[in-house]
């Protein structure tokens, strides 16, 4: 039976069926869970929710709640009788993390099913019907805890959009690099959250804009340029119209084609004056933008593009691109690398901690100019290391990509 209860009166053990208020008044991705770490419930406790709504049949009832109750779970008991350390909001409640290639078919599907979520929302939002922020919370929440598990296979996947693609799956890929990066840069739950929510909703504007311009296989004229450049303004305007959308997501919006040095549209900002998730939006907008294909130009390989974006001085914030570079990785996944040993290899996961050090699929001798039998090798713990990337035309591969994209079988 569901009951409505304050927030004060909420103990562990309780089945948590709702919380009352916008969901980023409170510090959860998830609405529904039984709660039995002392740190959520604390948390729970200092957050803006005046109320929720329990479950008894799933969890303890209000007046079997006080510590101690025999009526309490086991696992409630030993919660209380031994309190969980304080974790940080960034830590909370995250999926424990696998391989990428065990994550694949999990994100797969997760990408299949957020293009056509995106396509209904921004059809809608092509009609004029505002947008409601919080339907869009399942799926940042799916993003979030794909990511979790694996930081690299849902945002490489995410990458290998089509040009018809591309508007709905550059919003997913954003999404998925701006809760990345959140993570990386250390910020909270609710910072994440409305990370991810800009991420999803940044390129809304472009539904305004007119179908031949958009989708144009050409180079545009200075006058459809200038079309273009209207899109964050349309969509600020639209996504202000809109229900629960946070301040934040408006600002990356309007804000995301801004340059450190102010060269950016549609006002010029710089420096400090672009808020910080405006700064990281602009840092995964052009990422995922150069490494996907367009129907005006074909995608750039993702670490080549990382080396691109490293040069154009004053276009980004330099410790969020570095903090950037530690999501995607030095050598991103797909990326084609040449051992010391001489062997070619696919990089199929990243390492944790060190970035030079990812795991590779070796396939190729570049000694015998011979295919290899494929081997999976881990060089954080290997004597072998990479000597450089390699260009996969230069040497007539094709279709590398099956490499990673394949789910893990061991």
């Amino acid at each position: 039976m569901l009951k409505r209860i304050p927030t004060k009166q909420v103990r562990l053990g309780m089945f948590i069926q709702a919380l009352d208020g916008p969901w980023l008044s409170h510090p959860f991705w998830k609405t529904k869970f039984l709660l039995v770490e002392a740190a959520d419930l604390e948390a729970l406790q200092r957050s803006q929710v005046a109320a929720v709504w329990i479950d008894d049949a799933k969890g303890l009832e209000v007046e079997d709640a006080p510590v101690g109750s025999p009526a309490q779970p086991a696992h409630a008991v030993q919660a209380v009788a031994e309190p969980a350390p304080a974790m940080a909001p960034s830590q909370m409640a995250r999926p424990a993390r696998v391989a990428a290639g065990a994550e694949i078919d999990r994100a797969a599907a997760l990408v299949n099913r957020s293009r056509q979520q995106v396509m209904n929302l921004f059809g809608e939002a092509r009609l004029g019907k505002a947008v409601d922020a919080e339907q869009c919370l399942p799926l940042v929440e799916d993003v979030a805890n794909s990511l979790a598990r694996n930081p690299s296979a849902l945002i490489s996947l995410a990458r290998l959009k089509t040009k018809d693609d591309y508007t709905y799956l550059h919003s997913v890929a954003v999404c998925a690099l701006m809760v990345s990066l959140s993570r990386q840069l250390g910020l909270d739950e609710a910072q994440t959250r409305e990370a991810g929510l800009a991420g999803l909703l940044h390129d809304v504007g472009k539904m305004m804009m007119p179908t031949e311009v958009l989708n144009k296989p050409g180079q545009l004229t200075d006058a459809e340029f200038a079309v273009m450049r209207s899109h964050p303004m349309r969509g600020y305007e639209a996504l202000k119209e809109g229900s629960a959308v946070p301040e934040a997501a408006l600002e990356v919006c309007l804000h995301h084609h801004e340059k450190m040095d102010g060269s950016g549209y549609p006002h010029q900002q710089s420096g400090e004056q672009i808020s910080l998730l405006s700064r990281m939006g602009a840092v995964c907008d052009v990422y995922d933008a150069i490494t996907s294909n367009r129907p005006y130009k074909s995608a750039w390989d993702a670490a080549g593009s990382l080396q691109r974006m490293a040069q154009w001085q004053g276009h980004f914030d330099p410790r969020i691109f570095q903090a950037f570079v530690k999501c995607v990785g030095i050598y991103p996944v797909g990326t084609l690398v040449k051992l010391h040993s001489g062997r070619l290899g696919v990089v199929v996961d990243q390492h944790a901690a060190n970035l030079v050090a990812p795991t590779v699929k070796v396939f190729f001798s570049t000694k015998s100019q011979m295919p290899i039998p494929v081997e999976l090798l881990d060089l954080s713990s290997s004597n072998d290391r990479i000597v450089g990337r390699e260009v996969p035309a230069d040497w007539g591969f094709k279709n590398l990509d099956e490499f990673w994209t394949q789910p893990d079988k061991r």
